[in-house]
C-alpha cells in the first residue's frame, strides 16, 4: 500500500473559476481514511462548490483531487467511489423507502437477492426496519433524512459526502440525527465529509473542521483547537462566537487596553509578537464573569445594556467605552444585573487567546 492510499481524499491546489469570479482559490487539504471532516463557513464562501468538485458534479479549473490515492478529476460521479447526500434529499416521493434505498444498487445492476439483503441491513442500520414498504411521501422529515443517508451508504462508498444534511430539520431532531450520524460513522468506519454553516453542528460531529472564508481555508484543525486557539480573527468570531477586545502588546508580557495595562499574559499567548503589536483578545462568553466595580481590577468596565434569560444561563451584554460590546454567559441562578449598571467584566487570562488585528 502506498502512502497516499492511506488518505481518504486529497485536495491539491484546487481553484474554481466561474468566468472572472473566483469561487475557490488554491485550496489544499488531506482527509485521512475513516475521518469525519466538516467544511464550515458562511453562505457564499465556496464550501458547497468544494464538495461538488469532490463528488464530480463540478470540475476544478486547476488542481487535482485524489480518492484513495487515485486522481478522480474528469471522472463522472458514479466512478469516484463516493456517494452524496443532498441538502434536499432528492428522494422519489411516490416510491417506497426500500425502493429509494435500492436505487443506486439497481443502477449498478446488482443481483436482486443481494439488493434485498443489503436494503434490509440498511433499514436496520438507520432504524427504519418497519418502514420499508411506506412511501417517502408518508414519512417525516427526519425519517426522509435517514432514507437519503441509507441510499448513499448502501452502495458502500469509500467516501460519504453530506451537503447540509440536517439543514431542513428542527433543532430537537437535528440533535438526535447528529448523534445517529456519529454512531453510523463509528460503526462503518467510512470517510465522511460534510458541509455546514452551523458552527455547533460542526463542533459536535467532526474529527477535524476546515473553516472557509472567501474561497480559502483559514484553518483546518480539531474542534477544540479551533475553539480554543483560532489562528485568525475570522475563525475566532465565526466558530462558536467570541468577544474580541482590541489591545496592544505592552512591555514585560502585558496587554494594554486603551493604554491601561490589563494584566501579565502567559508567554505562549503573547508568542513572538513585539511590543506595540495590535491584537484582539479572544474571550469566549462562558469564561467571562461580572462583578461590581472595585471588586476586580483585572478586567474591563462596561455598561450593562441587556440581560437575556435563555434557560440555564443568562446572557449579560455590556457596552465598552469605545462602543463595542461584550457578552458573558453566567448561571441563571446568579442575581440578575440591571440595565444601565456599570460592572467589571473579567476572565481567567490563561483561557483567552490572541489574534492579530
Amino acid at each position: 500500500m502506498t502512502a497516499t492510499s492511506l488518505h481518504g481524499v486529497e485536495i491539491d491546489g484546487i481553484t474554481k473559476l466561474y468566468g472572472d469570479a473566483v469561487a475557490i482559490q488554491d485550496v489544499s487539504m488531506t482527509v485521512s481514511a475513516g475521518e469525519f471532516v466538516t467544511i464550515l463557513g458562511p453562505s457564499g464562501c465556496g464550501k458547497s462548490t468544494l464538495l461538488r468538485m469532490i463528488s464530480g458534479f463540478a470540475e476544478p479549473t486547476s488542481g487535482d483531487i485524489r480518492v484513495g490515492g487515485k486522481s478522480v478529476v474528469g471522472l463522472p460521479p458514479y466512478k469516484r467511489d463516493t456517494a452524496m447526500v443532498f441538502q434536499d434529499y432528492a428522494l422519489f416521493p411516490h416510491r417506497t423507502v426500500a425502493e429509494n434505498i435500492a436505487f443506486g444498487l439497481r443502477m449498478r445492476k446488482v443481483d436482486k437477492s443481494e439488493i434485498a439483503r443489503r436494503v434490509e441491513e440498511m433499514l436496520e442500520l438507520i432504524n427504519l426496519k418497519d418502514f420499508g414498504k411506506r412511501r417517502v411521501s408518508e414519512i417525516s422529515g427526519g425519517q426522509a433524512q435517514r432514507v437519503a443517508l441509507g441510499r448513499a451508504l448502501v452502495v458502500r462508498p469509500a467516501v460519504l459526502l453530506l451537503d447540509e444534511p440536517l439543514g431542513a430539520l428542527d433543532m430537537k431532531l437535528r440533535k438526535q440525527m447528529q448523534a445517529e450520524l456519529k454512531k453510523i460513522h463509528r460503526e462503518l468506519g467510512l470517510t465522511f465529509i460534510a458541509v455546514t454553516h452551523d458552527q455547533e453542528e460542526a463542533l459536535t460531529l467532526s474529527d477535524r473542521i476546515a473553516v472557509m472564508n472567501a474561497g480559502c481555508i483559514e484553518q483546518f484543525d480539531a474542534p477544540e483547537a479551533l475553539y480554543r486557539r483560532p489562528v485568525t480573527r475570522f475563525v475566532a468570531d465565526f466558530v462558536g462566537g467570541a468577544n474580541l477586545i482590541d489591545a496592544e502588546v505592552g512591555p514585560a508580557g502585558s496587554l494594554l487596553i486603551n493604554g491601561k495595562p490589563l494584566a501579565e499574559m502567559p508567554a505562549d499567548i503573547i508568542g513572538a509578537r513585539p511590543v506595540g503589536s495590535a491584537v484582539s483578545i479572544v474571550v469566549r462568553p462562558e469564561i467571562l464573569s461580572t462583578s461590581a466595580v472595585g471588586e476586580n481590577d483585572l478586567g474591563v468596565q462596561a455598561v450593562v445594556t441587556e440581560v437575556l434569560f435563555s434557560g440555564p444561563v443568562q446572557q449579560i451584554v455590556g457596552r465598552l467605552a469605545d462602543g463595542k460590546t461584550l457578552v458573558a454567559h453566567e448561571s441563571a441562578l446568579k442575581p440578575s444585573l440591571t440595565r444601565g449598571e456599570t460592572v467589571t467584566f473579567s476572565w481567567n487570562k490563561t483561557l483567552s487567546w490572541l489574534v492579530d488585528r
